[in-house]
């Protein structure tokens, strides 16, 4: 049955099961060691000093974040290796990062020539080195270099500046997550890493030694079994809690750590039923295509293949004749939402639990760290 084992928790609530949790960590961890790289876990998907610090104890070389606001707050929690993979542009941002690399190493990417001279000056104004690391585009059509002659221009502006380090090269396959299947997840990774690979090559011909070749993303490297060999260091973030997107690109939920627990409040008619856990609680997040395809705006934990409809703010609506019949009004259950990453953005704590027990409460600390 679907019911919830966590009746005394309020709702909604983000639920980590430990124990699950506790095996995906060690089972990336391996596998990082078993291809001979280093383990960067993107921490934006838990937003949590205390997984990161366990990440870390655990073996990882140190940290990325998606923001400058929550490499701060992992500093002040003892992080002290972070990397932001993401453009920061502004001289606010530029002046914040200066000053917290006096403290903790900080590396963070750009992809734009134009950002150097400025990015010189506010380091040199700090007495500070600015360590980046240059994003290639490998298929998202997202941010990234995308022609070698803007790397090169790049490069060249890099290597005038005194207080700048080209630290390294990094690339993220998000389109992978759109592979119609593992085989074909499998070739859009190699392509991505050619194509990183390949400007890294172009940066040593430049005289740049790039100590970092930083590749992956969650549904990649749980088909990879093999890097090439100059990739130095992995970044994947979903894979300590997972979600029914990552569930379905393996195809099982098992490795789901992560719920959100809703209150059944109405069974209105019929076979319908409402949840408290809506879109404020869940997201709205769909996925619609590809190896990480599902159904609606979650899965119900234990039932068969019962997803939530759709969600309004504050309302989940579920329609299923079984469910309707053996939960009552009151009666909790867990959802395993579609994308992990946004969710855990929603709420201040998440319960740590295991077998019935709240083990621990944590602080999200870097939720809402947008800036």
């Amino acid at each position: 049955m679907a019911k919830s084992i966590y009746d005394a928790i309020d709702t909604p609530a983000l639920l980590i099961d430990q124990r699950i949790m506790m095996k995906n960590l060690a089972a990336m961890q391996k596998k990082a060691d078993s291809m001979g790289v280093h383990l960067r876990p993107h921490t934006k998907t838990h937003k949590m000093p205390e997984i990161a610090r366990l990440q870390v104890e655990m073996g990882a070389k140190g940290i990325t974040v998606a923001k400058t606001g929550e490499a701060e707050r992992m500093a002040d929690y003892g992080l002290d290796d972070i990397f932001i993979a993401n453009e920061i542009v502004g001289e606010m941002k530029w002046h914040r990062l200066a000053r917290l690399s006096k403290k903790v190493k900080i590396a963070f990417g750009v992809d734009s020539p134009e950002v150097i001279e400025s990015i010189e000056k506010v380091f040199a104004r700090e007495d500070s080195m600015a360590y980046l690391r240059v994003e290639i585009e490998t298929g998202e059509k997202r941010s990234g270099i995308t022609e070698e002659k803007t790397f090169q221009a790049l490069l060249k502006l890099i290597g005038q500046s005194p207080h700048i380090v080209l630290e390294g090269i990094f690339s993220h396959e998000g389109h992978a997550y759109g592979a119609a299947s593992p085989e074909a997840c499998q070739v859009l990774f190699e392509q991505a890493q050619m194509t990183t690979v390949r400007y890294a090559r172009i940066a040593r011909t430049m005289g740049f030694a790039v100590p970092v070749v930083s590749v992956g993303s969650t549904p990649s490297l749980m088909h990879s079994t093999e890097l090439l060999k100059e990739i130095t260091e992995i970044r994947p973030g979903t894979y300590v809690f997972m979600d029914a997107g990552q569930g379905s690109c393996i195809g099982t939920y098992e490795h789901c750590a992560a719920s959100v627990l809703t209150t059944i409040i109405s069974k209105p008619e019929g076979n319908r039923l409402i949840g408290d856990a809506g879109a404020k609680a869940l997201t709205a997040q769909s996925r619609g295509a590809g190896l990480c395809h599902t159904e609606g705006c979650g899965w119900i934990k234990g039932s068969k293949g019962v997803y939530v409809d759709h969600v309004f703010d504050e309302h989940a609506i579920i329609y299923n004749d079984e469910l309707h019949q053996n939960l009552s009004i009151g009666h909790k259950v867990e959802i395993i939402p579609n994308h992990i990453c946004p969710v855990c953005n929603l709420y201040d704590k998440a319960y740590l639990v295991q077998d019935g027990e709240v083990v621990k409460i944590l602080d999200i600390a870097c939720r809402g760290r947008l800036q």
